[in-house]
């Protein structure tokens, strides 16, 4: 290896290793039977968090929240991502827009 290549590998290497350890935390919600499981959700407060939205259903179901201010279509056996937060501590309902009288939840932030 070329010894003056090492000093930009190492600061690549801390680079990535930075990354992971200030990722996102990762929270999931599934969709099936036209309902969310869990239904309702935790996340910490303050903090900027990944949601992974699982669709198992063989029909699209669509994300919404109006006060997280999010929406997204998530097709039929697979799934989308949606950052939400930081937030403050509070209830945020979601719901389905295509099954909204099943498809119902919330998030609790504490």
């Amino acid at each position: 290896m070329n010894i003056k290549l090492l000093p930009i590998i190492t600061i690549l290497i801390l680079s990535s290793i930075s990354l992971t350890l200030n990722a996102a935390p990762l929270f999931e919600i599934n969709i099936q039977n036209h309902l969310f499981y869990p239904d309702e959700l935790v996340i910490p407060a303050d903090t900027k968090v990944k949601l992974v939205i699982n669709n198992k259903d063989d029909s699209a179901e669509e994300f919404e929240s109006y006060e997280l201010n999010r929406e997204k279509v998530i097709p039929g056996h697979s799934s989308g991502v949606i950052f939400i937060g930081p937030l403050p501590a509070g209830s945020y309902p979601f719901f389905g827009e295509f099954f909204p009288k099943t498809a119902q939840g919330k998030i609790i932030v504490k």
